[in-house]
């Protein structure tokens, strides 16, 4: 695939490539969706997991579905250990190999495309525009909506390595070198501090007009939520901000930002820390979270034990047997303060009846399992609005997932369990990949994690994917569909080839079923579910709510200087439609 390249040291555009954009953007970006596939993965055990039975590390790792689902899917023989099916109590130990099928539900991502500043075909490499809210690399819900599957569907580019990485909600300037050489080369430039890193932000309130430092260290303590804070166990961060101007309308200023280290949403976290967060942060600036103060200072870092059961919202009416976050179907709140019922034979006391088995997810006490450091009851606190603020934003859905119970086993269909060994399955179609792709970390049931959280240090193994025989058995995957056009700017995707043999044309058999309906449990509307998985649907995403105002605007490198334009939310007088 042919590719306009810029000149050697800048990212600007040619004068065709301007024309192509300056008809696109009048029109807003919309939805890019996925419909559901059946989709298999394969993962080894991780440290964390060992010792411990599945059902507990699914139900702590991911929250997607409710408690009581996580069990009917293992009981339904959909995740394998070793070549056997596992059953909710089976023992993950050191070694073992799990695969599972799950029905995967990606969330939307922006219509807007990602776009090619330069293509070095010389010296291999490629440096993009990628938009908010897509995500670098498959991990928790997202696959064909990465950047990676995006470069190798749309763009032909089988592999790119992805030596510096962007938050899912981050916009802008990405390298990518296209052979391992090169990017063993730049990476050694970005850990060495060699590159020249500068990000546009718009922030609340009117930031300092002269140039602030800020050298926090900054630690992950909830790997779910994508949380990070201040904290002096935390790795060594500089950023150095520089106000642009400041917006007396909109009570937000535009910064100049520099980061000297590559932190886990180090931007972020320091704007935070210094009064001044990302005017649109969904983690960092919101009120309900953080209280008025915002999270300036930092937070309180006493350790605490103290944690509650999750509470259902108050528009639901459970009682204990009824409640689908609960596996022990008792009323947790009347129980007396244990560990987190994680010993089945726990007493209250000598000659009292034995207290049923808890998983730490039914006690809270699954916040902090992954920290590395214990947490305070402010951070408890702070982690356990956020995820109800997750919920509401995905209409309680886990709350309302109890429809699988008038049903039989999930069955994937098209397949058998268990899998067949790796090597005897076939390679991936043009429809998702033709060679290796990269593979969710999840170990069972359904996609489930936390979007934010999956951006780690390291890139995730690889795995097999579906052939476009075994898509069209299932009858349920489709291409990606947008609720707007596609601008057409260069490199977009394009419509199979009929003269390539490996491509299939798309036809109506591939098209997903219709959502079946159903009354609500709060019985207050119906509701929606996946007739393949059960799942209740919720409701799309507004496009303006994919993306923080955060963008990476130019690299210096050995390879030159590369820049984006600026965003459009940074220009001078732009009014924000809050």
């Amino acid at each position: 695939m042919e590719h306009q390249s810029a000149p050697s040291t800048s990212g600007s555009v040619n004068p065709e490539k301007d024309r192509t954009e300056k008809s696109a953007k009048p029109s807003k970006p919309g939805l890019k969706k996925i419909p559901p596939y059946w989709y298999p993965y394969t993962t080894m055990a991780k440290g964390r997991w060992l010792g411990r039975e599945i059902l507990e590390v699914v139900s702590t790792e991911f929250r997607d579905r409710s408690m009581e689902f996580y069990r009917y899917a293992l009981e339904s023989g959909v995740t394998t250990i070793n070549g056997k099916v596992a059953k909710p109590d089976t023992i993950i130990r050191n070694g073992d190999r799990i695969e599972n099928i799950s029905h995967r539900h990606e969330p939307p991502v922006t219509s807007t495309p990602v776009r090619i500043v330069h293509h070095d075909k010389e010296r291999e490499f490629i440096v993009i525009d990628k938009p908010g809210s897509i995500p670098v690399h498959a991990a928790g819900r997202y696959f064909r909506n990465s950047l990676v599957e995006i470069l190798k569907n749309d763009f032909g580019f089988d592999k790119v390595y992805t030596v510096n990485r962007l938050d899912r909600l981050t916009s802008g300037l990405m390298i990518l070198p296209l052979n391992p050489t090169l990017a063993n080369t730049l990476t050694q430039e970005f850990v060495n501090g060699r590159v020249r890193k500068e990000y546009i932000a718009r922030c609340k309130g009117k930031f300092p007009e002269e140039e602030v430092v800020c050298e926090e260290p900054l630690l992950t303590v909830d790997r779910q939520m994508g949380l990070n804070i201040v904290h002096p166990e935390g790795k060594h961060a500089k950023t150095i901000f520089k106000r642009i101007r400041y917006d007396e309308n909109t009570d937000t200023s535009v910064l100049h930002c520099r980061p000297l280290t590559g932190r886990s949403h180090q931007i972020r976290v320091h704007l935070q820390y210094l009064g001044h967060p990302i005017a649109n942060d969904p983690i960092y600036s919101d009120p309900r979270i953080w209280g008025e103060n915002l999270g300036k200072g930092g937070i309180d870092i006493t350790p605490s034990e103290e944690r509650s059961a999750p509470q259902a919202p108050s528009h639901f009416q459970f009682d204990a047997a009824s409640n689908p976050e609960s596996i022990s179907k008792v009323d947790v709140t009347e129980l007396p303060q244990g560990n987190g019922g994680s010993d089945a034979a726990a007493k209250d006391g000598e000659g009292a009846a034995p207290r049923p088995k808890l998983l730490p997810r039914e006690t809270g006490h699954d916040i902090g399992m992954g920290s590395p450091v214990p947490l305070s009851a402010e951070a408890v606190g702070i982690i356990t609005r956020l995820r109800n603020m997750k919920d509401e934003a995905e209409d309680w859905g886990r709350w309302r997932d109890v429809v699988f119970r008038a049903k039989g086993k999930l069955t994937p269909h098209g397949y058998n369990i268990p899998l067949p060994p790796q090597n005897k399955r076939k390679r991936g179609g043009p429809a998702f990949a033709t060679a290796e792709v990269t593979e969710s970390t999840s170990p069972a049931t359904l996609d489930a994690a936390n979007p934010d959280a999956a951006e780690s240090d390291q890139e995730p193994p690889r795995t097999n994917q579906l052939t476009l025989e075994d898509v069209a058995k299932l009858s349920i995957t489709t291409p990606p569909v947008s609720e707007t056009p596609t601008p057409l700017v260069e490199s977009t995707a394009t419509t199979p080839d009929p003269a390539l043999p490996d491509q299939a044309p798309v036809s109506s058999g591939f098209a997903a079923p219709e959502p079946v309906f159903t009354d609500a449990a709060s019985g207050s509307e119906e509701m929606q579910y996946c007739p393949e998985c059960f799942v209740p649907l919720h409701p799309d995403p507004k496009p303006e709510s994919l993306y923080i105002f955060l963008h990476a605007l130019r690299y210096t490198t050995s390879l030159g200087c590369f820049e984006t334009e600026m965003p459009e939310w940074a220009s001078e007088g732009w009014e924000w439609e809050q």
